[in-house]
């Protein structure tokens, strides 16, 4: 165990000083602890133990009834190359006291933590520098687009100069193949290659001097050792010439591999960035200033000095500032990047607005609801930020695999020198080739491989509407089986509407007016269906007199000299007025379900004018999205609340065979779990709120809706939008991100299963292997690239052909 030392906990839920008492007794009982006290005021408990002790003191303190909160705090890291340099940092950052999680991104440069106790960055950073690296707190960074665009252009003069000096150098080897024998002075070559080696160069020694000072290897090492043992070859064999003789020398080779690693790590930054395009393209959606109204009067103000409630003027064309409800004026907006919903959404007085958005072609007022962290935008970002910094699972195979990579290579590289040597080889052939071995064994590729999948997949699917919340989700996505939906506002609008009618002496438009008429001012969902109507029918309600409502059995009214009454079948019994003709439909549409109001006239003859029958509408989308899902050969399930007869109309209507109807929403999570037992990996879609023990219940759980808290925290994928299509689609794309992880490890092994053996077997010069190990990491990476391309409409289409392709292979009944 290490040595004792002293840190502060964070202790949540104290209440008296008998709770502070049985902190510190439980704290006291972890072995190893030599002094605890809590301070109730502070809420802290300052330990004195081990620091390796940490998860202990944590599990003391939640088992005594109370919490230990932890912080958020991510730092940019410099001077990683490879997945080796990645898990070094997070090994150093692992043992500062005080660290509960630690997460490494070489794609994105960035280690993000979990910390108890105070966000301090100056140990991290310290630990960070330990290991050979540099650490800078986020908030203390230079703006990564500006600091990485910089970076870039810095890095192209580079590969230019090298590239330049070391062309000459290759031109005569390239001449040979067209039977040229020409050859560059000793001098000229040596002339050429120094500056490459030792101050283009200069950065692949001062990494691998940090790594070995830290007592671990990595990329730059490799880099060092082989270029190195070919540019003092050159020089030996020039010293040892002897006069008049042309000596064998290898500053090209030497020379041109460090300007293809440089070209090759330019590409790769080149690529990185557009994986995190995403990101800047949100970030980008945040207005720095806004148009506050106060007494009457316009005022600019920055964005931080708004506060909730204030009213904002948002001009024709201008973002919006802050998350808001509409109070005045009328307009549309594009919330494209937001939602991914592609057509303007019509905004009015009393409609919420979202920051981020371009507002149309109207001037609208609106009444801050959210600000900074706070707003949907915000939240976004945190969501695409933390998912893109996770590790799939599937990453832990890499991190096991770079502890042992570079030591495992110098040992091949020292067996290929020896080996050749044992056969009688010269020293000259036997280092070369151990060169090529060290040249070509590159880990970037391996630690490239998932990040840079994960990044640019959620961050498509981020731009259309889907939030991917972590690498696990993702991956668990991808083999989904079954998929439960909830029907009320996922499959349906959640809405009613009218769904049928049928009148006895009236025209169904004269049927229409009376009923509107008497739900006129009315608030039920039910008026709202029938006004709806009228309007959409472009009908006038004529005006009602002595309206009254009537508890619990409909409204009456004067309409047109008569009296009228709406409502449910309790009503129609009371007046003991018989069903007639209508009571077959009565009976079919009660069957299916629907919501039943009967139009009857009470005077002055009292007799049943029609019948209306309320049900939910579909979504539109919702039976591509159930067809897409059933080519996928992924099967759907319904599971809703209502009644079984509204649940098989909305089941035979989309083509879902399973449904579980009459489930309380306090059972939907023992469905889903029933359905898993079975042996599907069942992915739950819900609206986020009612349907939340089901969502963590679930393999994969998906809310659909505007997300809120709730819907981003319960489930793995949020939808922003709520149309069901993008179910099928947030499936598709984490289909292909998985894909694509696996394409690239598959890749990144065997480019170094293959090509270190080749190498060692003196096959691959090491101008060759140095082509080779820069390809690698730049086809990795533009590999993953190809997934920005992707749409979601391409969920659909791809399923299609999938079937067709599945038809086409049937044999003829």
């Amino acid at each position: 165990m290490n040595q004792a030392i002293s840190f502060d906990l964070p202790i949540a839920g104290m209440t008296c000083a008998s709770c502070a008492g049985r902190v510190e007794r439980a704290l006291a009982k972890v072995p190893g602890v030599q002094a605890a006290s809590v301070n109730l005021a502070t809420e802290q408990a300052r330990v004195q133990a081990p620091g390796d002790t940490l998860p202990a003191l944590v599990a003391a303190v939640e088992a005594a009834g109370y919490q230990v909160p932890a912080q958020r705090l991510e730092l940019a890291i410099g001077g990683m190359t490879c997945a080796s340099c990645a898990g070094r940092v997070e090994r150093a950052l692992r043992k500062v006291p005080g660290v509960a999680e630690v997460t490494v991104n070489l794609a994105s440069e960035r280690a993000h933590l979990s910390l108890y106790g105070p966000a301090d960055s100056a140990p991290l950073i310290r630990a960070v520098e330990a290991a050979g690296y540099s650490a800078q707190a986020l908030d203390d960074a230079a703006p990564t687009g500006d600091d990485a665009a910089q970076r870039l252009r810095r890095e192209s003069w580079t590969v230019l100069l090298a590239l330049a000096l070391a062309a000459p150098l290759v031109l005569p080897m390239l001449m040979e193949a067209f039977g040229g024998h020409w050859m560059l002075p000793a001098w000229a070559q040596f002339v050429l290659a120094t500056p490459v080696q030792f101050i283009l160069g200069a950065r692949f020694y001062r990494a691998a001097w940090k790594a070995v000072k830290s007592g671990a290897g990595n990329m730059d090492l490799l880099v060092a050792i082989g270029t190195s043992a070919g540019y003092g070859l050159s020089l030996y064999q020039w010293w040892a010439a002897h006069p008049g003789h042309v000596p064998h020398l290898y500053f090209e080779a030497s020379a041109v591999v460090i300007a293809l690693v440089l070209l090759g790590k330019y590409l790769e930054s080149r690529a990185k960035r557009q994986t995190s395009a995403a990101i800047r393209a949100l970030e980008a959606l945040r207005p720095e200033r806004a148009t506050r109204l106060v007494d009457g009067r316009e005022e600019d103000v920055a964005i931080a000095a708004l506060q909730r409630g204030d009213l904002l003027v948002v001009k024709p064309g201008e973002r919006f500032p802050a998350d808001g409800e509409v109070s005045e004026g009328q307009s549309h907006a594009d919330e494209a990047l937001i939602s991914g919903e592609s057509l303007p959404v019509p905004k009015a007085p009393g409609d919420r607005v979202t920051a981020g958005a371009i507002n149309g072609e109207g001037r609208l007022l609106i009444r801050t609801t959210a600000l900074g962290g706070e707003t949907v935008l915000a939240r976004i970002i945190r969501l695409v930020e933390d998912a893109q910094a996770a590790k799939a699972p599937i990453q832990k195979l890499v991190d096991r695999v770079s502890q042992v990579f570079v030591p495992a290579v110098l040992l091949i590289a020292l067996a290929t020198l020896g080996g050749w040597l044992l056969v009688g080889a010269a020293l000259e052939t036997a280092l070369i080739n151990a060169v090529a071995v060290l040249v070509i064994a590159c880990p970037c590729a391996l630690g490239l491989a998932t990040p840079t999948a994960i990044m640019a997949g959620t961050g498509v699917a981020a731009r259309h509407g889907i939030l991917i919340k972590d690498a696990e989700a993702l991956e668990v996505a991808h083999a989904v089986s079954a998929v439960a939906f909830d029907k009320t506002g996922t499959l349906t609008s959640g809405s009613p509407r009218i769904a049928h009618l049928a009148a006895v002496t009236l025209s169904e438009n004269e049927l229409l007016r009376l009923a509107g008429a008497l739900q006129r001012g009315s608030e039920h969902p039910l008026a709202k269906a029938v006004l709806d109507a009228c309007a959409d029918g472009g009908l006038d309600t004529p005006p009602v007199e002595a309206s009254q409502a009537l508890a619990g059995r409909g409204i009456q009214g004067r309409v047109d000299g008569r009296v009228l009454a709406l409502g449910n079948r309790r009503l129609l019994d009371e007046l003991g007025l018989p069903a007639g003709e209508l009571a077959a439909c009565a009976q079919d549409w009660e069957a299916q379900g629907r919501t039943l109001s009967w139009l009857l006239e009470r005077e002055p003859t009292p007799r049943v004018l029609g019948l209306f029958a309320f049900g939910d509408t579909l979504k539109p989308g919702a039976e591509d999205a159930i067809a897409a899902l059933d080519r996928r050969g992924i099967h759907s399930h319904l599971i809703t609340g209502d009644n079984r007869g509204s649940a098989r109309v909305v089941a035979e209507a989309l083509g879902i065979e399973s449904v579980h109807a009459e489930v309380l929403p306090a059972d939907k999570a023992a469905t889903v779990a029933a359905l898993k037992a079975n042996g599907a990996v069942v992915a739950m879609v819900g609206d986020g709120i009612n349907d939340a023990p089901a969502l963590a219940a679930a393999d994969v759980g998906i809310a659909m809706g505007g997300g809120t808290d709730v819907a981003m925290h319960a489930a793995g994928i949020t939808l922003m939008r709520g149309d069901p299509r993008l179910v099928p689609a947030a499936l598709d794309i984490a289909r292909r991100t998985y894909g694509k992880i696996r394409q690239n490890l598959f890749w990144a092994f065997i480019y170094n299963l293959v090509g270190i053996p080749l190498a060692a077997a003196g096959l691959l010069s090491p101008v060759v292997a140095g082509a080779a190990m820069a390809l690698s990491s730049v086809s990795v990476v533009s590999n993953a690239l190809l997934l920005k391309t992707w749409r979601p409409d391409e969920a659909t289409t791809s399923a299609k052909r999938a079937e067709g392709a599945r038809e086409d292979t049937r044999t003829p009944a």
